[in-house]
């Protein structure tokens, strides 16, 4: 059996609603974004409820970046962080949708502005194919508004599936697609 898919199955029989798995702390990758309101006001209000759930967090400075697809709305501003947790995924999801949830987020339809975005992009060596959850996220490795704020403070992370650092997936996006959205650099 591939070794990635006996992790998924290892961490689908330990995911619960539950509290936090005991276990080693390992680096969690997130993405953050918002463009409704004063998008730097969430997203430090994001940053500031992070550190109460991850530890050591390290934040990217902070980029702007057109919506995915053309899409008629107003532009992001989008982070990266990077901290530790022992806490299994879907744990650290409930408490990522909490705190959009206290930032305003609504979901009126798939792919609505937001007040705010938490996207669970990577934890530790862990693969997990939920219907709810996917980690890494599915679609993260294509996304230069994750990618750059990403390879900013944690360029050797390693996504577990392809094997690759986030510096390698941001130079495969830049070889596939010179002119893919390159965000302007914000303030941090």
């Amino acid at each position: 059996m591939d070794p990635r898919l006996h992790r998924v199955q290892a961490e689908a029989d330990l995911l619960s609603p539950g509290p936090a798995t005991a276990g080693e702390p390992r680096r969690i990758a997130v993405a953050l974004g918002s463009n409704l309101g004063d998008r730097e006001a969430h997203l430090t209000f994001a940053v500031r409820r992070l550190r109460d759930v991850l530890d050591g967090v390290i934040v990217s400075p902070y980029v702007e970046s057109e919506p995915e697809g053309g899409a008629d709305q107003p532009p992001y501003l989008n982070a990266a962080a990077v901290g530790r947790s022992a806490a299994a995924p879907v744990e650290l999801l409930r408490r990522f949708l909490a705190i959009e949830h206290e930032a305003g987020r609504q979901r009126p339809f798939p792919q609505a502005p937001r007040t705010l975005d938490i996207d669970l992009i990577l934890a530790g060596e862990i693969v997990v194919l939920r219907p709810d959850l996917e980690v890494p996220h599915p679609r993260f490795r294509r996304r230069r508004f994750v990618l750059e704020p990403l390879a900013a403070i944690a360029p050797d992370l390693v996504d577990p599936v392809s094997g690759l650092t986030v510096r390698q997936l941001l130079a495969n996006l830049d070889a596939r697609d010179p002119a893919n959205l390159r965000p302007e650099q914000g303030k941090r």
